[in-house]
């Protein structure tokens, strides 16, 4: 038997600029997902997928201009994440797990024609997702994430991956006011620690650094075949990088050169740090507004 950690409930109440009403949708092997669903239920879905340490969160000031373009807002937090159930036991967690977790909620809720909103994690699980199903996908706004595929890992990458390892603390809404620019308050920094009262429930924030798939990592083939899908993929493929990341800078290019989808977009350099939805949050979302239009022209 799992052993599982929920959030209470009573830790997400009153937090910035969170109007939202928690939905929740059970998945195989009794975990239970949390997710926004904002927007008009037939209106085209935009996958907003966060990514470490963060949870939805993070895209509250893109949900509602999103929604106001005309977008239906779907945005789960990740299975160890937000109020998503939290499983205890570092091994139940892998990079391929989440990506079936998250497969399985989006066939639950049968979304089509999305398009994806990634940054960070959320960008290695939603490529994956859109590898695996490219024909629930309408194209893809790409913000500060990638795909590796057994690249050395930068060095402030490895810097982080071993802080996550092996640091007595992880203040994660602190870890969250050092990936942006803006200067983030006290209540949003203890709405980014809300999910997390206790040491064990931060066991995925902890371990996910560690299956980035650089170097000799056990992902690395899986990586390849969903390389192998997005050579082919010819929907809109938008980059949105920020000019202020230094984990993820220059990884556009890994795209536009290579990902048929990413010609003939108007690709952008956004405002801010690694969370670049605390720094440009209107960027994002018109960078989702053009995937929009470019797909309904293609």
């Amino acid at each position: 038997m799992m052993r599982v950690y929920r959030t209470p409930e009573e830790r997400f109440t009153g937090l910035p600029d969170w109007p939202y009403a928690p939905k929740y949708l059970d998945i195989a092997g009794g975990l239970r997902v949390h997710y926004v669903d904002e927007g008009a239920a037939d209106a085209q879905p935009v996958l907003m997928l966060h990514g470490e340490p963060t949870w939805s969160y993070l895209y509250r000031h893109m949900i509602g201009p999103a929604t106001a373009s005309g977008f239906r807002v779907v945005a789960p937090d990740l299975i160890g994440f937000g109020r998503s159930d939290k499983p205890l036991d570092r091994g139940a967690y892998s990079y391929a797990a989440q990506v079936a977790w998250m497969r399985q909620w989006i066939e639950a809720l049968d979304l089509r024609n999305m398009i994806l909103a990634c940054q960070d994690w959320g960008s290695l699980i939603g490529l994956r997702l859109v590898a695996e199903m490219p024909e629930r996908f309408a194209g893809v706004a790409l913000s500060n994430g990638g795909l590796p595929e057994g690249q050395p890992a930068p060095r402030a990458f490895a810097i982080w991956r071993a802080f996550s390892r092996y640091s007595p603390i992880f203040p994660i809404g602190k870890i969250v006011k050092a990936g942006a620019k803006r200067e983030l308050s006290a209540a949003e920094i203890a709405a980014y620690d809300a999910p997390f009262p206790t040491r064990a429930s931060k066991v995925a924030a902890r371990v996910y650094p560690s299956f980035v798939p650089l170097g000799d990592n056990v992902a690395v083939p899986d990586q390849k075949r969903a390389w192998a899908v997005l050579e082919a993929f010819d929907k809109p493929f938008l980059c949105c990088f920020s000019d202020g990341d230094p984990i993820t800078r220059g990884g556009d290019a890994l795209f536009t050169g290579r990902v048929p989808g990413t010609q003939g977009m108007t690709h952008r350099t956004l405002k801010g740090g690694h969370f670049i939805q605390e720094d440009d949050p209107a960027g994002f979302v018109a960078a989702i507004r053009d995937v929009a239009v470019a797909s309904v022209s293609r």
